[in-house]
């Protein structure tokens, strides 16, 4: 009898630990204070043991590297350098990984699993639903500069007559004609908010998303420029707009691109800058991760430390030329000698890869002052006060002065309260609190872009 017993239970652990298999792909939520982010854990077995990645898809980030995988004794370890961080869960009898993700000293449950997880639905009262009560039609037109089909949506207040128009930017990041985020789409309420006023909207999907063809990977922000200009000269040859009332509306890197087109195009009668960047691009980016690390708690100490080395980092892209082929070396080994921690060689090489791709290193690079110096025509800057990704005060006076001085004397900015980067009422105006907000454009913004199109376009 104790033989039987002891045959059963030998068959039960044999069992579990055949069900035991680490490999494959593994789901889980991360819960931060007003967000949650999808993980996924990518894991695979070589004759040596585990390699995985992991992906945070809300994030559009895939295949961060993880420097070492165990899975010993049903306890499954990752350690994660490039985020500073690592996970530690337990494989339990229902074939879940119950665990614990650890980030700069804080730790967050997080628990996988081979089902697919289902994020929490927010509402989006402000989305427009069909029927319209306006015309919209989907277009497809050809940049012939760069040899790219943009689609998109144009939307008329009715479908004949002769009126005004804008084409909306998007910012950066391949993004929809919505420019869809945390599912939010802010460029659809603003188009329904602007053509029920009278004034048309053309708004596209960028290079390599939906109906637009092209690589968004090897493109920079003055090849998205041309795109704009390819939508400026479609418009002409519509008989419903007016061509001597036509606009751009520029959010974020939108609000660079749309002073590009404008100073180089006599068809552009004004345009709106939603938090555009009156700063280079190095300065955005180390403001930005300041304001962000310490709205998140980070002590002061350490954000100083990060910013000293981050700088030294882009002035060596700064002062290289495009055809540097020892960048990437020089950073690198700038950088490992700053941390002097072998820990952080997955961050450099990360920080390195990013920042010497094709778009950022000529985003870091790019100044917008020679650029809004050409703009005439009229101009709306407009930025949120709790904005921490494009500081408002700081380039709002930039946009100001450089437009000011170069003669341009139709120009009007404003601080909107409380608005975050998206143009939403927040509190914090942390980008983990974007998905989380019902709210998707602040009708206080819109009212504002509204009115001043009002004028520009009598």
């Amino acid at each position: 009898m104790k033989k039987t017993i002891l045959i059963i239970i030998t068959i039960l652990a044999s069992s579990f630990a055949i069900g035991q298999e680490i490999a494959g792909q593994w789901n889980g939520l991360l819960k931060v204070p007003g967000a949650e982010l999808r993980i996924v854990a990518n894991i695979t077995k070589t004759e040596t043991g585990y390699v995985s990645t992991l992906d945070s898809p809300d994030q559009n980030a895939k295949g961060i590297p993880v420097a070492t995988t165990t899975f010993e004794n049903s306890i499954l370890k990752l350690e994660i350098p490039v985020i500073n961080g690592s996970y530690e869960g337990t494989l339990n009898s229902d074939n879940i990984i119950v665990g614990k993700l650890t980030q700069n000293g804080q730790s967050f449950d997080v628990n996988l699993s081979k089902e697919i997880v289902q994020k929490q639905v927010f509402s989006r009262p402000q989305e427009p639903k069909k029927p319209y009560p306006y015309y919209t039609e989907d277009v497809k037109f050809v940049n012939k500069t760069a040899n790219v089909t943009l689609g998109g949506t144009l939307s008329l207040p009715k479908k004949e007559g002769n009126f005004p128009v804008v084409i909306l930017i998007t910012g950066s990041g391949a993004e929809n004609r919505d420019e869809e985020i945390f599912g939010h789409k802010p460029f659809l309420i603003l188009s329904d908010y602007l053509t029920k006023k009278g004034i048309a909207v053309l708004r596209l999907d960028d290079r390599g998303v939906g109906e637009s063809t092209g690589n968004p990977g090897t493109a920079t922000t003055m090849d998205f420029a041309t795109d704009i200009q390819a939508g400026v000269d479609y418009l002409k040859t519509r008989a419903e707009i007016n061509k001597k009332k036509i606009g751009l509306i520029g959010h974020s890197e939108g609000g660079i691109i749309a002073p590009m087109v404008a100073g180089n195009s006599k068809d552009i009668n004004f345009i709106v800058l939603l938090a555009g960047p009156g700063l280079r691009g190095d300065k955005i980016l180390l403001l930005q991760n300041e304001l962000i690390k310490r709205q998140s708690g980070m002590p002061e100490v350490e954000i100083q430390k990060e910013k000293a080395i981050y700088k030294g980092a882009y002035d060596l892209i700064i002062a290289s030329s495009v055809n540097d082929q020892n960048l990437k070396n020089n950073i690198s080994t700038y950088l490992k000698t700053r941390y002097n921690d072998r820990s952080k060689d997955e961050n450099v090489k990360l920080f390195t890869t990013q920042a010497t791709g094709v778009w950022m290193y000529n985003f870091i690079k790019l100044d917008p002052v020679p650029v809004l110096e050409k703009v005439k025509c009229p101009v709306l800057a407009l930025n949120g006060s709790k904005d921490l990704q494009v500081p408002a005060e700081v380039n709002l006076e930039a946009i100001k002065k450089t437009l000011t001085e170069s003669g341009n004397k139709k120009v009007t900015t404003k601080i909107l309260p409380n608005l975050n980067h998206l143009f939403q009422e927040c509190q914090t105006g942390l980008p983990t609190e974007y998905g989380t907000i019902e709210q998707t454009f602040s009708p206080i913004a819109l009212e504002e872009i509204s009115n001043w199109l009002l004028i520009q376009t009598k």
